[in-house]
């Protein structure tokens, strides 16, 4: 899936200070505790599940035979999931963290329950935005929770704890995954994982008896509920794009040219208040690291979703081995972070902001090459490899870059802002592919998946040029 996430999730308190703007009260050390192993363990699972489903993909559509929405399958949660984090961060400001992250388990558990029971793909794809849904809402209350009640020299650990937690389900997920879809059943990926999250979520039920009050927010209801409703309106548009790009062909309904022209009306008008102003324009600084953090996130899904379909159903490999691509591009994403660490210099990191789109654009039309006869499918090992190094190198320079050029008092609105880049970049990536793969895969041979990873090279490109004008000095 996306990338893991460091910056806390848009809508949400600052996670340096409760709602109230008061510094944390130093919980009891065993709570804490508790809070980090409970955190922990569930950003792991939605973690584990977030990568286990882009490899079980194939399986699955395949046995429900439903192709024309498999890239729908992969897209809806995370536009349900945008809605989510802005209806979560307004639910955490104004009535605390408790509701939400216990509608957010029993959501994200029903989600999974649904999709692992599915006679359809059409009943997969509502319970993976259900999913999707309860995935937002459960995140966002665990950086609120950090807020008020670990002490401030503690939150960086904590915070470095969840991003770690993205690292052993992308290492063993996909391999894992694989031996299950092969040895057993698809539908395990989904039913074995909500057992696990009810039971980690016991251990959450100690602290919310403990939650600090909750303080009046300061922040006026109206801007609150513009955003709430700017990014409610852009998860709803990106869904419905999402499910008109899966009609296109012979068979296409009427309905799909005027639903797709009204839901891009609603992302033209809503979208703005959630990013920078100029972030369509691609105006230096700012505005352009948040377009190429969109562009990165749309050129990796869309090969990330269709690599392991390409490799499974044209190439004949089991999901164990296609999976493991996963996994190669989540050890150079690693390698590349680390790289990018070691950079120090102001020219130096300013490169970074363009080079690894670049790598990504070149990655992602290297393994192009495998919708070729003559070429070995063994290219998109090596290609996938340079793609994730490129977002290793990119990802977290664009975030250092975004903060720097911008005031502390807006860290929290920026982050907003780069969880929503990260959302519909991903989104609209796959809804674009998810069109061209229905419109071509009935023409046989692999001109689908060709299309979609000329498409995604193409916008690595463009991410290339947004990279290069973050790093340009703004002028006047």
């Amino acid at each position: 899936g996306v990338a893991p996430r460091v910056a806390p999730p848009g809508g949400a308190a600052a996670p340096t200070a409760p709602a109230d703007g008061v510094a944390p009260a130093a919980a009891p050390p065993d709570l804490v505790r508790l809070l980090l192993v409970a955190s922990v363990a569930l950003i792991t699972l939605v973690a584990f599940e977030n990568l286990a489903v882009s490899t079980a993909m194939p399986a699955v559509a395949e046995d429900l035979g439903g192709l024309r929405l498999y890239a729908v399958a992969s897209g809806v949660p995370l536009a349900a999931g945008l809605v989510a984090t802005a209806v979560s961060g307004a639910w955490s400001d104004a009535r605390g963290p408790r509701g939400s992250l216990l509608a957010g388990i029993v959501l994200f558990s029903t989600g999974l329950v649904i999709a692992g029971l599915a006679p359809s793909m059409e009943i997969l794809v509502v319970g993976r935005a259900v999913q999707g849904f309860g995935g937002g809402l459960l995140v966002v209350p665990l950086y609120v929770l950090v807020g008020a009640m670990v002490p401030a020299a503690r939150q960086p650990a904590f915070f470095a704890a969840f991003s770690a937690a993205w690292v052993v389900p992308a290492l063993v997920g996909p391999g894992v995954t694989g031996l299950v879809v092969d040895h057993a059943s698809w539908r395990w990926i989904f039913l074995g994982v909500p057992a696990l999250t009810l039971g980690v979520s016991a251990l959450l039920l100690p602290l919310l008896r403990h939650i600090p009050p909750h303080g009046s927010r300061s922040d006026p209801a109206v801007r609150h509920s513009r955003l709430l409703l700017a990014a409610t309106g852009t998860g709803a548009a990106v869904a419905v794009l999402q499910v008109a790009g899966s009609q296109t062909g012979s068979e296409m309904a009427a309905w799909v040219v005027p639903a797709a022209i009204v839901a891009a009306a609603v992302l033209v008008l809503c979208l703005p208040p959630l990013v920078p102003a100029g972030t369509v324009r691609l105006l230096r600084g700012v505005p352009s690291a948040v377009a190429c953090r969109t562009l990165l996130n749309a050129t990796f899904m869309t090969a990330q979703t269709f690599l392991p379909l390409l490799l499974v159903r044209e190439h004949g490999w089991p999901v164990w081995q296609a999976g493991l691509v996963l996994t190669v591009a989540s050890v150079a994403w690693a390698t590349g972070a680390a790289i990018q660490g070691r950079v120090t210099s102001t020219a130096g990191r300013d490169r970074l902001s363009w080079l690894g789109p670049l790598l990504l654009a070149a990655g992602t039309f290297i393994t192009a090459g495998a919708t070729l006869e003559a070429v070995t499918p063994w290219i998109v090992v090596v290609g996938w490899a340079l793609g994730g190094t490129g977002m290793g190198l990119a990802y977290p320079a664009l975030s250092v870059l975004v903060l720097q050029a911008t005031p502390p008092a807006r860290h929290g609105r920026i982050s907003s802002s780069l969880q929503v880049a990260d959302a519909l970049g991903a989104a609209m990536g796959l809804a674009a592919s998810g069109a061209l793969f229905t419109a071509l895969v009935g023409t046989g041979g692999t001109d689908a998946y060709l299309a979609g990873l000329l498409l995604a090279s193409g916008l690595g490109l463009v991410a290339s040029v947004a990279g290069a004008r973050a790093a340009a000095p703004v002028v006047g």
